[in-house]
């Protein structure tokens, strides 16, 4: 691991390596509680890193940043070691074209080398459900098993692409702040936007806080992204859908249709939540998440 730049707190020396990391990474070697970066393949990606044991690497959406997962961190490092990385652009990690989500999942890839990570669960929310799609497809054996949240496998229709066309148009022409408020209403749900205003101002400045290369490039990238339908069938570690039922971007059906295709997969529907139920309903999305990872310890140990 090379750093190249750090936030405040100790890295934690004098805890037990765990089985999961090569022994040249060992504990003193790690972040542990603390925003670092690292090099990572052709870029320095920023990352949060807490809790120890089993890696749970938690890839973030579009058009957010690792502060996605801030409700996670708490209760899951609890149970597990949490990585939630800034994606390429997003963040304190460093940008560069071209997008894609071969590439986004090979940052990951890159980053877990850094860390000496072997093998961790790899989990994602919307857009991070397709990086963890690709993960998948280009890196399986390094997967202990699969968090798909708020995602789908198919690519975008005709008119989703026009879509994201007409984003890329916006982002350009007047900025992420315009971009964030042409999201906000149907990235939460219902029930979050009446009763959490909160939570809405906190995902909306999130939005606005991205840059237009990172916004335009994404967008790019899902656009191009393949079907990644017919990976389902080829997924053969335990695997974890969740949805919030309120999702008006990714909804229940597309969840259901994942559940159907990965064999042995479970489906928890997070009541009161829409396409960002990990921030909308912290608790409730937590605890279906910390049982998934409690009950992987022993196959993985």
């Amino acid at each position: 691991m090379v750093p190249v730049g750090s936030g405040n707190g100790s890295r934690g020396r004098g805890m037990i390596a765990d089985p999961w990391t090569r022994p040249e990474s060992a504990a003193g070697e790690r972040s542990r509680g603390r925003s670092v970066r690292v090099r990572a393949g052709d870029i320095a990606m920023s990352y949060d890193d807490v809790g120890s044991g089993m890696p749970v690497v938690l890839i973030h959406g579009f058009p957010h940043n690792r502060g996605l997962w801030a409700p996670q961190l708490a209760a899951l490092s609890q149970v597990c070691r949490c990585i939630a990385p800034d994606l390429r652009g997003f963040g304190d990690s460093d940008g560069g074209a071209p997008y894609s989500m071969d590439r986004y999942a090979d940052d990951v890839a890159a980053l877990l080398d850094a860390l000496g990570v072997e093998r961790a669960v790899v989990g994602g929310l919307s857009m991070g459900g397709y990086i963890t799609l690709a993960f998948w497809r280009r890196h399986r054996e390094r997967v202990l098993g699969l968090i798909l949240a708020d995602t789908r496998a198919a690519a975008d229709d005709a008119a989703g692409r026009e879509r994201r066309r007409a984003m890329i148009a916006l982002a350009r022409r007047e900025g992420p702040e315009a971009v964030a408020g042409a999201m906000i209403e149907s990235t939460l749900g219902k029930t979050t936007r009446q009763r959490h205003p909160e939570v809405v101002g906190a995902v909306h400045a999130m939005f606005a806080a991205a840059s237009v290369s990172a916004i335009v490039g994404a967008l790019e990238a899902m656009l191009d992204r393949p079907d990644s339908t017919p990976t389902l069938a080829t997924i053969d570690v335990p695997t974890l859908i969740v949805v919030g039922d309120e999702d008006a971007i990714s909804p229940r059906r597309e969840a259901e249709a994942m559940r159907a295709t990965i064999a042995g997969s479970r489906l928890e529907v997070i009541p009161g939540a829409g396409h960002a139920s990990n921030v909308e309903r912290p608790a409730a999305f937590n605890a279906v998440v910390t049982d998934f990872v409690r009950s992987l310890v022993p196959l993985a140990s």
